[in-house]
């Protein structure tokens, strides 16, 4: 979990708007390289268009780490994305697939398996 900045539902749930648009950008570039390295086999490591859209993909983390949140999704395939937060004194992760509206569940330490809905307390 991180040690700072902190979400509530509702700020993260502002944040959905940029968050959506960069995580669009991440499932076609994670998408590309796969396909490119599928192409390429062994030979993708060496390759500059390969390169470039990794280049590209640490970008668009960079641009989630500077909003708060970071990308859980490595298969490219769900756009998982994590916000911190505390509910009920809990250090604990708000969780939105790229799928949903909006926030509204988070998880502990246990991950993504962990999802729960938000107390409606906190969505208010």
């Amino acid at each position: 979990m991180a040690a700072g900045r902190y979400f509530t539902p509702k700020e993260a749930n502002r944040t959905l708007p940029l968050v959506k648009r960069i995580v669009v950008d991440i499932l076609e570039t994670g998408g590309r390289i796969r396909e490119m390295a599928e192409g390429l086999g062994k030979a993708a490591r060496e390759d500059p268009g390969v390169r470039k859209q990794i280049d590209a993909l640490h970008d668009l983390f960079e641009e989630l780490d500077a909003l708060g949140c970071s990308y859980k999704d490595w298969s490219f395939s769900v756009g998982l994305v994590d916000f911190p937060a505390v509910i009920d004194g809990q250090e604990v992760e708000l969780c939105w697939r790229s799928d949903e509206p909006e926030i509204a569940y988070y998880h502990g330490p246990e991950g993504y398996a962990g999802r729960k809905p938000i107390p409606e307390n906190y969505l208010e």
